[in-house]
């Protein structure tokens, strides 16, 4: 967990993975996540994911919020709001409370929506809160 120089947790922090980096391997965070490179495993984050029009992600997305612009291929949880840019292609599931597609956005999977969706989700045994 990111730590201030008084050392108090950052909540609000971001990070981001900047075009032309590969992360392979699990990203937890307590703040927000930018993709712009690209990810192969599992994302967590406290705040908010962001894939940007060039951003990858082969693994499942956890998180509150989340805005996607680029590819992903996996299960996209957002215990909030999921906003799908004209940009972005989904090869999974996707499970939130609020979703927002754009014109020219691609789903290729399953949409769960409302409340419902999320409690399932935890009912499946996976963390209601990233990081829980």
């Amino acid at each position: 967990m990111a730590k201030d120089q008084a050392g108090q947790p950052t909540s609000g922090a971001i990070s981001i993975i900047a075009p032309g980096t590969t992360i392979k391997g699990d990203c937890e965070t307590d703040g927000t996540l930018r993709v712009e490179g690209s990810v192969e495993g599992m994302i967590r984050a406290a705040k908010a994911v962001v894939v940007g029009k060039d951003g990858v992600v082969i693994g499942d997305i956890t998180t509150q919020d989340a805005v996607i612009g680029g590819k992903v291929k996996g299960t996209v949880t957002a215990e909030s709001r999921l906003e799908l840019q004209a940009t972005c292609v989904i090869d999974g599931e996707i499970r939130a409370r609020r979703v927002k597609l754009d014109e020219g956005g691609k789903v290729n999977g399953t949409v769960a929506m409302g409340e419902s969706s999320v409690a399932q989700r935890r009912a499946d045994g996976q963390p209601g809160q990233p990081g829980a």
